[in-house]
């Protein structure tokens, strides 16, 4: 969740918290007009003021954003302790009501339920027993106790309703524990999955030996391209074949081709732009697509291309005079692929039957 998403939850978390001091407050001033709250008008009034002051301020920290400076941006302890404090004040001004009043305890445990650390929630537990019992024993040391047996059995009760709130939150704490762990783990599970999947796009993409796109791959992609294309821009291809290439294998040997294929291939990605997309179309043979290009553009790609590679080198092998042959067109909107790799396919033909080691245009005279 983003950090404006959590902060929205707070301040929705206190809402409910602040309406269930509403709730309080309007039992409380029940209780004052039937007669069951010792305590003056002004007493009440002054009371009920301060419990609207502590929360007033709990939502200005929460409006402006200042809970976030906490270690615990929902502030639940201190919300807790607060309303346990206001609770026992209200206890202790209440006679024969006091049991009823005691259900507002559990809703308070209820809200730090989920937020408060077991140690912590054991803390406040205990804190509502002591201060319960507090109460009961001074009213019974003042002999203002009604029904002494009546205030024995709301201790044991109270102590037995947080007893099993103890365990409940200990229960629901190791609970969600489990599921946070298997929810990591899941998530753990899932970006090894994306990862195996990523890695299996790039086995069904690529090349074993060059590294290049395959041409299933190339051919996805220079679909995409040529249905993306605009009126105005056209694109450039070559189909590419590495001069006498079989001749190379009969008498260096396979492996060697295959250093060969490898070396054009780290070749051609030094010579070529990062919009470029090369492949392995077959064998011996390339493919090039070049976005945004025209006539002389792609011409002077594939010279450059060309002569890089009668540059090369192999360590430890000797292979001398390698050479390509390049064959080129252009696409327009409304080529079809297929036919505009028939047009490449026939200008290397050409470059192959004038003698190899140049590049040839489908666009050029054929009889000139």
């Amino acid at each position: 969740m983003t950090h404006n998403a959590i902060q929205r939850l707070l301040l929705k978390r206190f809402a409910l918290a602040a309406a269930t001091y509403g709730l309080a407050l309007l039992l409380l001033w029940l209780a004052f007009f039937t007669g069951h709250y010792q305590q003056s008008l002004s007493g009440v009034a002054i009371g009920s003021a301060l419990v609207v002051i502590s929360q007033a301020t709990l939502f200005g920290l929460f409006w402006s954003g200042r809970n976030q400076r906490f270690a615990d941006p929902s502030l639940t302890e201190a919300q807790v302790l607060m309303g346990l404090g206001w609770q026992t004040w209200l206890i202790a001004h209440v006679d024969e009501a006091r049991g009823a009043f005691l259900v507002f305890y559990v809703l308070i445990l209820l809200f730090g339920l989920f937020h408060l650390t077991r140690q912590v929630f054991i803390r406040c537990a205990l804190l509502v027993f002591f201060s319960f019992s507090a109460i009961t024993l001074w009213d019974a040391y003042h002999f203002r106790l009604a029904e002494p047996a009546l205030a024995a059995l709301q201790v044991c009760i109270l102590a037995m309703v947080l007893a099993w709130l103890v365990l409940y939150a200990r229960f629901v704490q190791v609970s969600r524990q489990r599921q946070r762990q298997r929810r990591f783990a899941l998530q753990a599970h899932q970006d090894t999955l994306r990862g195996m999947m990523r890695q299996l796009e790039d086995l069904v993409a690529t090349d074993e030996l060059t590294g290049l796109f395959n041409r299933r791959h190339f051919l996805r992609i220079a679909s995409r391209e040529l249905n993306a294309l605009d009126s105005d821009v056209m694109h450039g291809l070559a189909l590419i074949d590495l001069d006498h290439f079989k001749r190379i294998n009969d008498l260096h040997g396979h492996a060697a081709g295959d250093q060969v294929l490898q070396a054009f291939a780290g070749v051609a990605q030094a010579c070529l732009r990062d919009g470029d997309v090369l492949a392995r179309y077959g064998g011996e043979e390339f493919v090039v697509l070049v976005p945004d290009c025209d006539a002389e553009r792609l011409t002077a790609c594939c010279e450059r291309l060309r002569i890089a590679f009668t540059e090369v080198e192999l360590m430890g092998l000797q292979v001398r005079n390698l050479s390509l042959s390049a064959g080129m067109t252009l696409l327009a909107v409304g080529d079809d692929l297929d036919e505009a790799l028939q047009r490449a396919d026939q200008a290397l033909y050409r470059a192959k039957r004038d003698g190899r080691n140049r590049c040839a245009a489908a666009w050029e005279n054929v009889d000139a």
